[in-house]
């Protein structure tokens, strides 16, 4: 820690992305995107904005005090 250095990390949970939209396959898509934002307790996955929001602020001055978080975007799965 004297050195400057923070550590912290992002941890995401279920992602709306394109890329997990082609490794389900268009004919799954719809059943398997219900069933993750089922086990969402907001209900719904998440958007890549929103994990990058929280990248940009881990890597702004306004987290200045923290260290050695993890922040969890995940819309409550770590819950469980």
């Amino acid at each position: 820690m004297g050195r400057g250095i923070w550590v912290n990390t992002v941890a995401p949970g279920a992602i709306d992305t394109p890329g997990v939209d082609i490794a389900i396959g268009e004919e799954n898509a719809a059943a398997v995107k219900a069933q993750l934002a089922a086990g969402v307790p907001i209900g719904r996955r998440g958007r890549p904005e929103e994990v990058a929001a929280a990248v940009a602020f881990l890597a702004s001055a306004d987290s200045s005090f923290v260290l050695d978080a993890t922040l969890h975007v995940n819309g409550g799965e770590n819950q469980f």
